[in-house]
C-alpha cells in the first residue's frame, strides 16, 4: 500500500475540510487519510440536530457526512493510484469526482458528543468507484451504514 507523501495529505485535507465549503457548515475534520480506508469526525452541535426533543443527529447531516467521506475515500483511492504524478496533478484529478448513487441505512439513532465518518475503497474502476461508509458514535456503535457509486472520470 503506498504511502502518501506530506503534502498530498494536506493539500488532501484542505481540499475537504476547507474548499468543500459545506464539509465547514457539517463540522467535518479528517481523522485518518490513506489510500483504502478515510476518516472524519463530526462534534455534535445544536445546528445538527433533527429531533429536538430526543437531541438526534438529523438524518440529512448523516447522509451529507456519508457521501463526504465517500468523496474522500475515492479520492484518496486517484491520489494512490496515479503516485507517479506529481501532487498538483494528482490534485486535479479530483475535480471530476461526483456522486452517482447513494444508498443510507439509518440503523440507530445519532445520539452523542461526537461522530465518525468511515469510508472504504471496495472498486476503483476507470469510470466509477463503490465505496462503503459508516457511522460511528463515539463509543465505537454503528449508527449508520451506507454505500456509494462515484464517477471518477
Amino acid at each position: 500500500m503506498p504511502v502518501f507523501e506530506p503534502e498530498f495529505t494536506l493539500a488532501l485535507t484542505q481540499i475537504f475540510e476547507e474548499k468543500i465549503v459545506f464539509n465547514q457548515v457539517l463540522g467535518l475534520k479528517v481523522t485518518g487519510l490513506n489510500p483504502e480506508r478515510v476518516s472524519a469526525r463530526i462534534d455534535m452541535r445544536p445546528e445538527l440536530i433533527g429531533s429536538y426533543t430526543h437531541k438526534r443527529l438529523h438524518g440529512g447531516v448523516i447522509s451529507a457526512g456519508l457521501d463526504a467521506i465517500g468523496g474522500l475515500a475515492v479520492m484518496a483511492a486517484i491520489g494512490a493510484r496515479h503516485m507517479d504524478e506529481p501532487v498538483e496533478q494528482r490534485l486535479h484529478r479530483m475535480s471530476r469526482v461526483a456522486t452517482i448513487d447513494l444508498r443510507v441505512d439509518y440503523l440507530r439513532p445519532g445520539i452523542g458528543a461526537y461522530f465518525e465518518f468511515r469510508a472504504e475503497v471496495m472498486r476503483l474502476g476507470s469510470r466509477v468507484a463503490s465505496i462503503r461508509m459508516e457511522l460511528v458514535a463515539a463509543d465505537d456503535l454503528l449508527l449508520s451504514t451506507g454505500a456509494g457509486a462515484y464517477i471518477v472520470a
